[in-house]
Order: structure tokens, then sequence, then C-alpha cells
């Protein structure tokens, strides 16, 4: 992986603690007085478990990477604090305090190292992953992102402009990492696109406005009403948030809605139109949303593929977008960079629905 960026490679490096339910439960009831069941969430760098009182009331509770800095914690808390201030009516998790009125705390681990805790309420609802895609459903989703994005404006913190290789936007740090790619089709397939990235939209990228997003809007992490699956419940997951050109956290996200479709730009180009319906793409943006769009499924896959080779024990979970993200490069291969915005931006002049 690229050097010089020891957090971040860290960060990926470094296995997630693994508290026992019954060491959690017991630092649940010492830090903020609150007795529950304890159960395992998914998460990749984080150690993350729902808690579940008797009463029903449910909070997840965050044990992190020991790698992961604690500054990198604070900026996630206040952008959730700050969030709630400035738009409660975002669905995003609240911060739970301690009994001493923190919002975090740190604890030792089984090996002697020591990592911050924290708590956050539990948010109802399913994964969009979980039910049928359907048009109201994308449309709920781009205005959503939209409107969190709108929340975010002028949200400011010190380790905002952190790296992070999930940053799309500076995608040409995994260039060394291509070469750790089986020689052949996919790896020329990676090349070609990551020559893309860097010829057509790096230099582009200083010039675009820029702000906090959350960098990783997709099918897992928003959650909908289990009897109204186009009405958004729940938006999760802030770990792979930072200050980044605003054009990315569309790309980003619109990426993930290119499966599933005899068209791969159909359902993306409804969720894009949602979104700009609340917050517009400049021109400048859109010239290279496309290209951005192929840059996520590039990353994806280098990463993943990087990750599950080291950690094999998690690979179902680190894998879980990866032939997505192949198949995707595939098909925008066949395509120019400029026949991709247009589909992306101008369904209907191509002959998706809208």
């Amino acid at each position: 992986m690229p050097e010089g960026r020891p957090t971040e490679a860290a960060a990926l490096s470094t296995a997630a603690p693994e508290l026992t339910a019954a060491e959690v439960r017991a630092l649940v009831a010492r830090l903020y007085g609150i007795d529950g069941s304890v159960k395992p969430l998914a998460g990749e760098r984080d150690q993350n478990c729902a808690v579940e009182c008797v009463d029903g009331t449910r909070y997840v509770f965050k044990i992190s990477n020991p790698s992961e800095p604690v500054s990198l914690v604070d900026f996630q808390i206040a952008a959730l604090e700050h969030i709630a201030r400035a738009s409660p009516g975002q669905p995003v998790p609240r911060v739970v305090r301690t009994l001493d009125g923190r919002t975090r705390d740190v604890v030792a681990l089984a090996d002697g190292s020591r990592t911050t805790v924290r708590m956050l309420t539990y948010l109802d609802g399913i994964q969009i992953r979980e039910t049928p895609r359907t048009n109201a459903q994308r449309l709920a989703m781009g205005k959503g992102l939209a409107g969190l994005n709108l929340a975010l404006q002028g949200f400011t913190h010190p380790a905002a402009k952190h790296d992070l290789l999930w940053n799309v936007s500076a995608a040409h740090r995994l260039t060394a990492q291509l070469h750790s790619l089986v020689e052949g089709p996919r790896r020329a397939l990676a090349e070609s696109f990551m020559a893309r990235f860097t010829e057509h939209v790096l230099p582009r990228l200083a010039s675009l406005r820029a702000q906090v997003i959350h960098n990783d809007y997709h099918l897992y992490n928003v959650l909908v009403a289990p009897d109204d699956q186009a009405r958004i419940t729940g938006i999760i997951d802030f770990g792979d948030m930072l200050h980044a050109p605003l054009v990315g956290e569309v790309a980003t996200a619109a990426a993930f809605h290119m499966t599933g479709n005899a068209d791969p730009f159909e359902a993306a180009a409804q969720f894009v139109g949602a979104y700009q319906a609340v917050l517009p793409l400049t021109e400048p943006e859109k010239e290279i949303v496309a290209d951005l769009m192929a840059t996520r499924h590039l990353v994806t896959v280098l990463i993943s593929e990087w990750r599950a080779l080291r950690y094999p024990e998690n690979r179902a979970y680190i894998m879980r977008h990866n032939p997505a993200g192949w198949e995707a490069l595939s098909q925008m291969a066949d395509i120019s960079r400029h026949e991709a915005r247009d589909r992306l931006l101008n369904p209907t002049q191509n002959g998706a629905s809208s």
C-alpha cells in the first residue's frame, strides 16, 4: 500500500478489537449505567455491538481500532452533534454521553493497548440492501444524501482533512496497488481506469467545492421503514467521513446503484437526478461525476483485494462489494467518458427511464 500514510495503513492493517459480550456488557454498565444484552454488529476496522435493554431501548457501542487516532473519533462525534443542531430532522445517530458527561472514554484491551469507546443511539429500520430496489427508494436516497450534505455545510474540524484510502478523490495513492493484481484482463482494466482518473479528474479537483462528506452512503448504511421501504429512517456509519470534493460524495453513492438493471446507468441516473433536485451539481462537477463513479469501483476492488488476502477470516465482509466493482468497471470500459456522463446526467436522451 502507499507509504507515507502510517495512520491510514495502520487502521486497515490492525485487527479490530475482540472483546467478549460479557466484557462489553460490563463496560457499558460501568461507563453508562446501562444494563443490556450484547450482540455483535458488522465492522471492518472497529468492533461494533448492539446493546438492548429489557425495555427494548437499544444502543450501538463502538470500540475503536487501537490504531484509530482519538482526533478522528472526536471528528465523527462533533459531526453528529453538528447535524443534530443544524438539522434536527436528519435521521442520524445521536451521541450518548457517559455517566460523567463525556462523549467518549478510553479503555485498556487485553494486550495492554488502549482504545476509545463511545455509544450512539440505535436507529430502527432495515438496510436497503435487504429490500427490493424501487424508483421511489432511489429518489428518497438521492434527496436524503443532498439533505445530509446541506446539514454538513459549514461544519469544520481539525481532523476533517485526514488521509483516507477510501477517498475517491485521492485514488492515485493506490497506483502502487495495481501491481499486486494478477497480470491479465482485470489488471489491465484497473490500470486503464487509474489512467483515466489521473489524466482527466485529478487536475480538476482542486478547483471544485469541498466540504465534510459522509463518503460511504450506500445500501448497507441507509435504513428504511419496514412498512414503507421508500422512507429513510437512518443514515449510519460515519467512519469514512472526511473533508473532500462534494462531487466525490455523489459519485461514491451513485456507484452503488449500477447493479441490478439491464442499463447500469438507469438507477444511478435516478439517484443523481434526485440529488440534484435538492443540491445541484456545478458544470465542472458534472464533467467528472461519472469518472468518479468509475473511480469508486476502482478503489473498491483495489482495497478489497488487498484486505481480503491479509484477513481471510473477514473475507466475506471485506469482499462484499468486490464483484459489483469489477462488473461496473467492465461495463464502463466499453463507452467513452462523455457517453458515461451523458447517460448519467441526461438519461431521457439516452433511452433510460427517469
